[in-house]
């Protein structure tokens, strides 16, 4: 009888020592084997194809790029690759974004050692994995059809609002986060606009101070 090939795991993370990391503990398990890596979304797209995962783990942080518009990409591209999320943002605004974006599970960072292996094998299965807490506040959002009682006025900004507030709070100007949301300047400041108005700020200098105090409680990413 022949044994079971261990599963195709794909790595998408900007900084070498996390993926290094993760490499390394999922080597060490003899049901996964690491088949590629990416440190961006085009390469990630690139490669993709060639390596054949059955998985790909995705931080949501990625250089000149989002991590919500790759799993929304390999989702069509590449329907069969099951993705899950390893991220430093909070799962409170970021897992059911990452669910709806195409993606079938939410981890922290902080949490990678004790549980990203059992993540794994539970999205290979077909199944979802959050932590308990999430799924609870899901499941009730879903039965009761009432907003999560966590969702705050960040939690309401569309995913791409997101995008430009969380860059914003990098340090990005207008043309850095056009260029690396592939969208033109004037489709930036339109969705500022948009933010600011959702946020209850009265102008570009109060944006970018809520934005700098946001992505600093988030890490700095």
């Amino acid at each position: 009888m022949k044994p079971t090939p261990a599963a195709r795991v794909f790595l998408v993370d900007d900084h070498p020592l996390v993926r290094e990391s993760l490499a390394s503990l999922i080597e060490q398990q003899a049901d996964l084997t690491v088949c590629g890596e990416a440190e961006n979304a085009p390469a990630a797209l690139a490669r993709i194809g060639a390596a054949v995962p059955d998985v790909a783990i995705v931080d949501l942080s990625l250089e000149g790029g989002s991590g919500l518009e790759l799993i929304k990409n390999l989702r069509q591209v590449h329907p069969e690759v099951a993705v899950l999320v390893l991220s430093m943002h909070d799962e409170d605004l970021y897992a059911e974004r990452a669910l709806r974006a195409g993606a079938r599970g939410y981890i922290m960072k902080r949490e990678v050692t004790g549980n990203v292996i059992l993540a794994i094998r539970r999205v290979l299965r077909g199944e979802v994995y959050l932590s308990a807490r999430m799924a609870t506040a899901l499941a009730t959002k879903l039965v009761a059809g009432a907003p999560a009682s966590t969702e705050s006025a960040v939690g309401k900004l569309s995913d791409r609002e997101l995008e430009v507030f969380r860059l914003l709070g990098q340090g990005l100007a207008t043309r850095q986060i056009a260029d690396a949301l592939h969208v033109s300047a004037k489709t930036v400041q339109a969705f500022s606009a948009r933010i600011k108005e959702k946020l209850g700020l009265s102008s570009a200098t109060e944006l970018l101070r809520e934005a700098i105090r946001w992505t600093e409680e988030q890490g700095g990413r």
